[in-house]
């Protein structure tokens, strides 16, 4: 598994960095097809609770598996012991999900990796000139995202979905090849936005 610290607000020291690698490089043990890691840490001031440690950890892995958890702790090592426990968690739930799924529908044919560009979306609104009466703090696009597009079944894409944290997922249905969108509804139950010729 490759790991990647990085720090947004100053330098990540060697011990630190060893801390990081010595928690997380255990995640591996429970889930073999974790490929890399990403480590984001920070710190941030807060009113109530002065100087708190942030760490957003992304593991990626095989047929497009992403498990993402961000915690905070009043220093750096215990916010890393608290998203190692959440990850933990995500990956046993994640295990149980797709042995108890069963791999009897994959035996037809195997996964395909497909290198999907996403058409990537700039932000503009620095370029463009103000219009008359319109209000300068209009909603905006303020970060873009590239991904990879991985075929999976509907409900691995719920599953992933939750795993992430999000309200909506983009996949490539792996029985149709079309790309397609599930979503959280208000309700709790889940909806499928697919597409039509």
């Amino acid at each position: 598994m490759d790991l990647i610290v990085k720090s947004r607000n100053g330098k990540v020291s060697d011990r630190q960095r060893h801390y990081i690698e010595d928690k997380l490089g255990k995640l591996a043990r429970f889930l073999d097809q974790i490929n890399n890691a990403t480590v984001e840490v920070s710190t941030e001031q807060r009113r109530d609770q002065g100087e708190v440690s942030r760490v957003q950890v992304t593991l990626v892995g095989e047929h497009g598996i992403i498990l993402r958890a961000e915690e905070h702790g009043s220093d750096l090592y215990s916010a890393i012991d608290n998203v190692k426990d959440i990850l933990e968690r995500q990956i046993k739930r994640y295990k149980e999900k797709h042995w108890r799924r069963g791999k009897m529908r994959r035996q037809g044919g195997d996964f395909v990796d497909i290198d999907v560009e996403s058409a990537a979306l700039k932000d503009r609104s620095a370029a463009a000139p103000a219009v008359e009466g319109v209000a300068e703090d209009l909603p905006r696009i303020v970060r873009t995202k590239e991904f990879k597009l991985t075929p999976m079944y509907t409900d691995e894409a719920v599953e992933q979905m939750e795993l992430l944290g999000h309200t909506f997922f983009i996949f490539r249905d792996a029985d149709t090849s079309q790309i397609s969108v599930v979503y959280r509804r208000k309700d709790g139950n889940y909806g499928l936005l697919l597409p039509k010729a």
